[in-house]
């Protein structure tokens, strides 16, 4: 398939949810090894009420409650991109989950009202709320992104990039404490990712804006070219992604 052809295929990839399986056999990306769904599923077996934040597509929750040896009486999600919202509520209604549209900090939930809340890839962590809504002695679970995640893909297009402190463990650690939390658990992994061909560069920037910030194929199509020679050559595009798991109690 030629470069032009794989710039479309890429662009047309529906964007809702947070369903990877397209990327099969075009792009790979290693696992953080402490198995964050395993890690819910368990955690929701312990609680009676428990909230997911920005569930995307709702998949990993409804995988993790699949996978729990006791569901939770309550379970509520969030989450406020109406095209994944639409996905989410489509495939948690029938498990019972209360999924409500919550585009900003703000949650709508009274205080104390969850003994679990979750979090994965989220796009910011809103502290104050999150410690509002648990109970005492409930505790929050997440996987974030770390900074600098695939840095090396990002400067290949946009150039050197001052790496910033928003994304770091560091700074959610201090968060979480000025909140009140208590940090009982924190994990680092790099993980390396691998790119076959430009189209799941394409489809990858389309689906994780914040990569690439205001990322079109128009205004990058001279280095997307490079990028596809780059693979043409070398069979891939290597780069890395930064996650980190953070567990704290209230």
């Amino acid at each position: 398939m030629g470069f032009h052809q794989l710039l479309a295929e890429g662009e047309s990839v529906p964007l809702e949810g947070f369903d990877f399986s397209w990327f099969a056999e075009r792009a790979s990306e290693e696992r953080p090894p402490w198995g964050y769904a395993s890690l819910l599923a368990r955690r929701a077996g312990e609680v009676g009420t428990m909230c997911d934040l920005e569930t995307g597509g709702g998949e990993v929750l409804a995988w993790s409650l699949g996978e729990a040896g006791h569901r939770p009486e309550t379970v509520a999600a969030t989450e406020g991109h109406a095209p994944n919202a639409a996905v989410a509520g489509r495939r948690l209604a029938p498990l019972g989950v209360g999924l409500v549209r919550a585009a900003d900090g703000d949650l709508p939930f009274k205080g104390d009202a969850f003994e679990l809340v979750s979090s994965r890839h989220p796009v910011e962590v809103a502290w104050e709320e999150v410690a509002r809504v648990l109970r005492p002695g409930g505790r929050f679970l997440s996987q974030m992104v770390g900074a600098a995640s695939n840095r090396e893909l990002y400067e290949f297009l946009m150039g050197p990039q001052q790496p910033g402190d928003a994304r770091s463990p560091e700074r959610a650690v201090a968060e979480a404490r000025r909140c009140g939390l208590e940090v009982v658990d924190l994990r680092q992994a790099t993980l390396e990712v691998r790119f076959y061909d430009v189209g799941a560069v394409v489809h990858f920037l389309s689906k994780v804006p914040w990569t690439v910030p205001g990322f079109t194929v128009e205004g990058y199509l001279d280095r997307l070219a490079e990028l596809h020679d780059h693979i043409a050559r070398n069979g891939r595009f290597v780069s890395h992604s930064t996650r980190f798991l953070l567990e704290a109690t209230k």
